[in-house]
């Protein structure tokens, strides 16, 4: 079994410590869009049949985000440890 170079998991790691910090922001945003939507239509019981079609798929997106996020953060959990031990 061949090590990857150090460098790359370093680089790696950068690009995904980024992509979190992107879709954590991009959740965020997603989650005042939806509170607005809410608002601005006044029904916010997601099982209300009036209740706004942009809002539920701003809601899908974001849970699909999150799942990604999640995703993420337990690649870079598994990581950590290969990092630590070949740094040392």
């Amino acid at each position: 079994m061949s090590m990857p170079p150090r460098f790359e998991t370093a680089r790696e790691t950068t690009v995904i410590v980024k992509m979190l910090a992107d879709l954590v922001r991009t959740v965020q945003l997603i989650e005042s869009e939806i509170a607005a939507e809410e608002e601005r239509t006044s029904v916010s019981g997601r099982s209300d049949v009036k209740y706004p079609m942009l809002a539920r798929t701003l809601i899908e997106r974001r849970d699909n985000l999150k799942m990604t996020i999640d995703a993420l953060e337990q690649r870079l959990a598994e990581r950590a440890p290969d990092e630590q031990a070949t740094a040392a």
